[in-house]
């Protein structure tokens, strides 16, 4: 994994725990082409291998922008064969997230536009700064969300709401994001990546091989019928009982002590 990427800030906690922040403040941190393929490259790093981090944050710098959504300024000008090409870019990119093995919690920090909103809507839970605001404002480009936008908000908002938001292209602010089920909890600025990294901790002292099959279960079941998502959660149980982790937590417990977990 590296540790040094041209709009991306990664940094290392305790351990276990990978902060990932969207780092192009000059432009509200907006992605463009290379975030893009930045975001991809580390994403689908982690489907190979987990280097040990058992959770990520993402947030962006400073205070003003999570993520702006798509950079215009770089799209202007683009042919269609350019803008499809960078658009194929952010389409595996969010793929790679929603599929990223390791939990990803989304710290919004500001304004979450556009590519933003989706961007936090494909993490696995959404923790918002009060004056975070969010809109999905394509359809008033003469586009329509499409990193997995008219998918994630529906299925964390429901279809009504996520219709009005989707086709008014309307902002709402972190306290709707809340009401609407898109977003977990609403912080004070100062509170919110303290607060989400002390979930990240609580999250990366589990055992990580219960944590990402509890992870798969519950994203591929809520696709499946009800008698088809049991029983892919016993598949992704049954890969925990050889575990060495599922031996020490159970020994630990009796033990009445903090369980070691490798990983194992």
């Amino acid at each position: 994994m590296r540790s040094e990427y041209e709009t991306l800030k990664v940094e290392r906690k305790d351990g276990h725990i990978l902060v990932v922040t969207l780092d192009r403040p000059e432009a509200s941190n907006a992605m463009n082409t290379r975030m893009g393929l930045d975001l991809m490259e580390l994403m689908e790093e982690f489907a190979i291998d987990q280097h040990g981090i058992r959770c990520m944050v993402v947030t962006g710098r400073g205070e003003k922008a999570f993520c702006a959504g798509g950079d215009l300024k770089e799209r202007r000008g683009m042919t269609d064969e350019e803008w499809q090409h960078q658009h194929a870019i952010y389409e595996r990119m969010v793929r790679a997230l929603i599929g990223c093995p390791v939990p990803v919690i989304a710290a919004v920090n500001g304004a979450a536009y556009g590519g933003g909103c989706e961007i936090a809507a494909a993490c696995d839970f959404v923790y918002a700064a009060e004056h975070a605001r969010f809109a999905l404002t394509e359809v008033t480009l003469g586009i329509m969300p499409g990193a997995g936008g008219t998918q994630n908000l529906p299925r964390a908002m429901g279809e009504r709401r996520a219709k009005e938001v989707i086709l008014t292209g309307a902002p709402f602010t972190a306290r709707d994001a809340f009401e609407w089920g898109l977003v977990n909890r609403v912080l004070p600025a100062g509170d919110l990546v303290p607060e989400a990294l002390s979930t990240a901790g609580r999250i990366a002292a589990n055992a990580p091989i219960s944590v990402r099959q509890a992870k798969q279960a519950i994203h591929r079941g809520m696709q499946m019928s009800l008698w088809d998502g049991l029983a892919y959660e016993i598949e992704a149980y049954n890969r925990m009982v050889p575990t060495e982790d599922r031996r020490e937590g159970v020994l630990a417990f009796n033990e009445k002590r903090r369980p070691d977990f490798k990983g194992r």
